[in-house]
């Protein structure tokens, strides 16, 4: 489900310094931030930087089906027995992204869906990161930076996700909501190798976005840098 992303930059009243110096249009580049390794504590700094942000929920629960079945629903409901009665409780996962290198995800929960949906989203601001892509398959050597430099693997709970690079023009071969997270953060070629508890959604999606993560943390040699036509962040400002 997409979210739309709407924000008006004259409505917003900066709290932290990192936000003033945004808004004042000294920090132009969210790169520049996450390299230094600032936190970013105000959502409206994302929406400022990357205007062309999407939002999209992602399936983590189950609606009751017609006839006793189930189909998945992105909001994840539970319920807490106490002297009142039960308590419900809704949840979303929520993931951002530019489609070119940046993307983030979140998850919260409320009483109501609407606070819940906010909450994911704000989260996912939050926590975006900017990743690697290149052309890091042996069969392809084209040097455009459609899919990964190199394999990485990312965990959570059970459930193990590998994301290993492929030739230009094979797609986004992965889980169909694990597509969506890849796609936003700007990879158009992968392969992906699942294990573990895969039905729980929650740690699956969590499990992809921290192999992504990985892809910022190898050190890389020049050599292999230009061969690959590795990239960082976006790509718009480039010719590829």
């Amino acid at each position: 489900m997409a979210v739309s992303n709407i924000f008006n930059i004259d409505d917003w009243k900066p709290r932290t310094e990192l936000g003033k110096k945004v808004k004042n249009r000294e920090i132009n580049d969210l790169g520049e931030i996450l390299d230094k390794g600032h936190r970013i504590l105000e959502p409206e700094i994302i929406d400022v930087l990357l205007p062309n942000l999407e939002v999209q929920l992602l399936e983590v629960g189950q609606s009751k089906g017609k006839f006793g079945g189930g189909k998945g629903s992105i909001w994840k409901q539970t319920q807490k027995k106490t002297s009142e009665g039960n308590r419900i409780k809704f949840s979303a996962f929520a993931v951002v992204g530019n489609k070119d290198g940046y993307v983030g995800v979140g998850f919260g929960s409320s009483k109501e869906t609407v606070p819940a949906r906010e909450k994911a989203t704000r989260k996912a601001k939050l926590n975006i990161i900017k990743i690697r892509r290149a052309c890091g398959s042996w069969d392809c050597d084209c040097r455009t930076p459609h899919s990964i430099p190199f394999k990485v693997s990312g965990k959570c709970g059970s459930v193990r996700v590998t994301l290993m690079a492929a030739p230009r023009g094979t797609g986004l071969k992965a889980e169909r909501k694990c597509r969506v997270l890849l796609g936003l953060a700007g990879i158009k070629d992968v392969y992906a190798k699942t294990k573990g508890q895969t039905a729980t959604k929650l740690n699956f999606f969590i499990a992809c976005f921290n192999a992504l993560k990985q892809l910022s943390k190898i050190k890389l040699n020049e050599d292999f840098v230009k061969e690959a036509g590795v990239v960082e962040g976006t790509t718009s400002k480039l010719e590829v």
